[in-house]
């Protein structure tokens, strides 16, 4: 597995274009996008919006290994190549990305991390970017890992609840993306509500938009 991977998260809306196409027409062009968007990227996963979000039908997540120079570029441009042939029927309405590295503050991998290429997903996906303050990043680094060790001792009381951290500084608005992976949605708001009540919530500057997913098998979304 490489060392540092680029993770993409993009949502999607179906156009007008696409709701004229008779059933089966619509069918095809689902089969189009699981086919090209899989052969584009080393993992790919599917997930159902409407009706958690208004704004967006599917969201697509895509990942590659990126310890190469190259690899960012040729993981965009196959990307881009894809969706630009199928924009008639589907509008890019978010995207949320960033790079896996070694955490300042974790030690090791913990049986929550989550794993993009494993083949096997829960039932529900959440994406949350998030940005910390300027006064957090001129703290001592004892103090910020004082507050992010009892950040991870409580989500270790979430043991059902498995997460992937990417770094994104400088790349979007945001400074991170952390995607969750749960079967039971009302635990993974009771883990959020217990956050937020930890120290560290002081220096959190933004955490939106925040996208939640339903798991589809490439079989399910194009049926």
């Amino acid at each position: 597995m490489a060392e540092r991977q680029l993770n993409l998260y993009t949502t999607y809306s179906f156009t007008q274009a696409y709701f004229s196409l008779n059933e089966a027409d619509q069918k095809a062009l689902r089969k189009r996008i699981v086919d090209e968007v899989s052969a584009a990227a080393e993992a790919t996963f599917l997930y159902s919006i409407f009706p958690t979000r208004p704004d967006s039908d599917f969201l697509i997540w895509s990942a590659w290994g990126a310890d190469e120079e190259s690899s960012t570029h040729v993981a965009f441009e196959k990307m881009g190549t894809v969706v630009q042939g199928l924009r008639t029927y589907i509008q890019p309405m978010q995207t949320l990305w960033g790079f896996t590295r070694v955490s300042m503050y974790a030690r090791g991998k913990s049986e929550q991390d989550m794993d993009p290429y494993d083949a096997e997903r829960s039932m529900y996906f959440i994406a949350y970017p998030f940005a910390k303050t300027k006064e957090w990043y001129l703290m001592s680094m004892d103090a910020r890992q004082g507050q992010m060790n009892e950040h991870m001792k409580l989500g270790k009381q979430y043991p059902e609840i498995k997460q992937l951290l990417l770094y994104s500084f400088g790349l979007q608005d945001h400074e991170f993306v952390v995607a969750y992976e749960t079967n039971i949605l009302p635990k993974f708001s009771d883990l959020v509500r217990d956050l937020r009540s930890t120290e560290a919530r002081r220096h959190t500057a933004m955490d939106a938009p925040i996208i939640v997913g339903m798991y589809q098998t490439p079989e399910a979304f194009v049926r």
